[in-house]
């Protein structure tokens, strides 16, 4: 008898503590469950997300990072749900603070998806026009350079915000650490070509396999660069010239493509205070944009710290972005970096540091 009481105490006990769990919702099923036991946390959320309706879809190719939720139609698919969450990577985490209180900041973070290759930059492409009034998307061309490119990552970081590089892959591979140390600080690295040629002039033109390789080859280049750093699928075209059957081609690699809202022509001046002044002046008349300039250029480099102080004074917001899924190369592509080095033996086959080691410092 006295067993008995015991198990039905015991049993109606389990049952408010399960009733409490449900009451707290998802969130605190995820923080009680231990990180063994994830698959029975992402159950529950499955379970809660049946009874509720999915919410709307956002706009093809730009999504603001939003923690994943399972979408069922029935307690019949929570099974297909729990296995889609599972697999679903960690929610975004929040805009970290900035420490500098005259900092220009970071306002928002945009997850592309890059599927087919959507394009962006209403120069010539009007339909993912995704930013708000006053909001400026940071990008250079040309990089990696040596002194340039650490001087406006240096002002980016002092200034607690974002940009995306769109690399030369020649470039990548003669300065590979420099490719290193933006995607280490959080910047997002694209790719620009290997070299830097008018894909809309022979041979190119005429070509389509040769201006393949030199789009491949760039974004090879870049990618081995990184040393397994994370390499967006972005690609711009040198001098934006974008011949239609080469954006057809990238579509088909899932590579996004960027031209620009505002070009400020920083390679044509030779002043930094007239690097500010173009973008300022431009952007006054634009009311926002995606902002071309380029890390090659030393006057721009110069030119950044007071192109952030002024930014930040006229009320502008910085939006960063970042893709879906990383990009994937082609082996191909791959071997053909490669042979570019000519001084790669087998003398040079062993990791450095077997072959170089510190005795004193």
């Amino acid at each position: 008898m006295r067993l008995g009481i015991i198990a039905a105490l015991m049993t109606l006990g389990l049952a408010a503590l399960v009733v409490t769990h449900m009451a707290a919702g998802p969130s605190s099923l995820n923080r009680l469950s231990p990180p063994q036991d994830r698959g029975g946390a992402a159950f529950a959320l499955a379970s809660q997300a049946a009874q509720t309706a999915a919410p709307p879809a956002p706009p093809i190719g730009i999504t603001e990072p939003v923690a994943p939720q399972a979408r069922v139609a029935s307690a019949g698919r929570i099974a297909l749900a729990y296995s889609a969450i599972a697999a679903q990577p960690s929610a975004a985490q929040p805009i970290a603070t900035c420490n500098n209180p005259d900092a220009l900041g970071l306002s928002r973070v945009v997850e592309i998806d890059t599927t087919g290759g959507p394009a962006f930059g209403t120069e010539h492409f009007k339909q993912y026009d995704f930013l708000h009034e006053k909001e400026v998307v940071l990008t250079f061309d040309d990089g990696p350079w040596p002194e340039n490119t650490p001087m406006v990552l240096k002002a980016l970081q002092d200034n607690c915000t974002k940009a995306t590089f769109f690399e030369i892959g020649e470039h990548a591979t003669w300065r590979p650490d420099l490719t290193r140390a933006l995607v280490s600080a959080g910047m997002t690295v694209g790719s620009h070509t290997w070299s830097h040629k008018d894909l809309a002039k022979n041979p190119y033109a005429k070509d389509s396999e040769q201006a393949k390789q030199e789009i491949e080859m760039g974004v090879s280049a870049v990618h081995m660069a990184a040393a397994g750093g994370s390499i967006a699928p972005f690609f711009r075209f040198p001098a934006l010239q974008q011949p239609p059957e080469l954006i057809a081609y990238l579509g088909t690699r899932n590579i996004a493509i960027f031209s620009a809202d505002i070009d400020t022509f920083d390679f044509k001046l030779r002043k930094s205070e007239d690097v500010v002044k173009s973008a300022m002046t431009k952007l006054a008349k634009n009311g926002k944009g995606i902002l071309l300039m380029h890390d090659f250029q030393h006057t721009t480099a110069v030119a950044m710290p007071e192109l952030i102080r002024q930014l930040k004074a006229a009320g502008y917001k910085i939006v960063h972005m970042v893709p879906k899924e990383p990009v994937t190369t082609l082996a191909k592509y791959d071997d053909m970096v490669r042979g570019q080095d000519k001084y790669s033996t087998n003398n040079n086959a062993r990791p450095e540091s077997s072959v170089v080691k510190t005795l004193s410092q």
